[in-house]
């Protein structure tokens, strides 16, 4: 009887002294993510509460909030004629250039992984290049200006296709294949460089299996065996074209400056900018910002839904 009680505690200090290792090493893990935790809480999900409360309030950081419930999502929503304007366009640069530079990206990085090392390097730092460099801006405004000192606007007089230089970067006509076209070349960024490391990380003995079950040609082996095999990086890719298409505002402003004529381009950043930026309206500017999280939020989900099925 005596042994059995001791062997009966032994089993319990034994469970003890696992249960320590575990909360000790459940503690290392949060001693090393605790200044990441710390700094995302503080730093974004705390400004995210912020914002929503001051969404309900008149505060101009001068004076005290005062609450006024629903009337800031109601003068948005119902009586802000140039908010309607930026809401449609944002939709529109959103589903354009969203879903089409995330094609984009998928396609150019597939491709690059096909060819041999060496050139692959190259042809990676080529297609990133345009979302590393500063003068970005600088560099369409010089091409698309709207004087002869414009690049193409003298290459077209110089073959005589106009006789006048085109107002590219002012006129409502051209400034929204003009936007498209930038915004697209510039989406080539960390969704290229994590699609090429996911096709990097693919088991190759999976297509061989893939060629064994009955599976016949690349387009087979890129829907059943590669998209699945790097679902976690399509996510990624994902979630981030979505937060750059939109919050495009800032590629807008630097281009064709701010406010645009007559509003063309005029984008939900834009309206938050204004409001938050420059008339200090805090209150309708959290509004904005809310609105703005909301559809961000509701279109990773959509994403993430259809990314799910992929290989299904």
């Amino acid at each position: 009887m005596k042994k059995n009680a001791e062997g009966v505690l032994d089993d319990n200090k034994l469970r003890r002294n696992v249960l320590l290792k575990k909360k000790f090493r459940n503690l290392d893990l949060i001693v090393f993510m605790g200044p990441y935790l710390v700094t995302f809480a503080v730093f974004t999900v705390l400004p995210v509460i912020i914002s929503f409360i001051f969404g309900f309030t008149n505060f101009n950081m001068m004076e005290w909030p005062e609450w006024v419930g629903l009337e800031n999502y109601s003068r948005l929503l119902l009586n802000d004629e140039i908010f309607s304007k930026a809401f449609q366009n944002t939709l529109v640069l959103s589903f354009v250039t969203g879903p089409l530079g995330y094609i984009i990206c998928f396609a150019f990085s597939w491709l690059i992984n096909e060819v041999p090392p060496k050139p692959r390097a190259f042809l990676t730092l080529l297609f990133y290049a345009p979302s590393l460099s500063g003068g970005f801006a600088f560099v369409w405004q010089l091409l698309f200006s709207g004087d002869s000192n414009g690049y193409i606007n003298a290459w077209l007089q110089q073959w005589g296709m106009i006789s006048e230089p085109i107002q590219f970067l002012s006129d409502a006509d051209y400034m929204w294949p003009v936007c498209i076209v930038i915004i697209l070349w510039g989406s080539l960024g960390t969704s290229f460089l994590t699609f090429i490391a996911g096709l990097q990380t693919v088991d190759k003995s999976l297509y061989e299996a893939g060629a064994v079950d009955g599976i016949k040609n690349r387009w087979q082996e890129l829907y059943f065996i590669t998209l699945p095999s790097m679902r976690g990086q399509l996510m990624f890719g994902a979630i981030m074209s979505i937060t750059g298409a939109f919050g495009i505002g800032g590629t807008i402003t630097a281009v064709f400056g701010f406010p645009t004529q007559d509003y063309t381009l005029h984008t939900i950043m834009h309206h938050l900018d204004d409001y938050g930026g420059t008339r200090f309206e805090i209150g309708y500017a959290s509004a904005i910002a809310t609105i703005l999280f909301v559809l961000s939020f509701v279109a990773n989900q959509i994403v993430q839904f259809l990314i799910k099925k992929i290989g299904k």
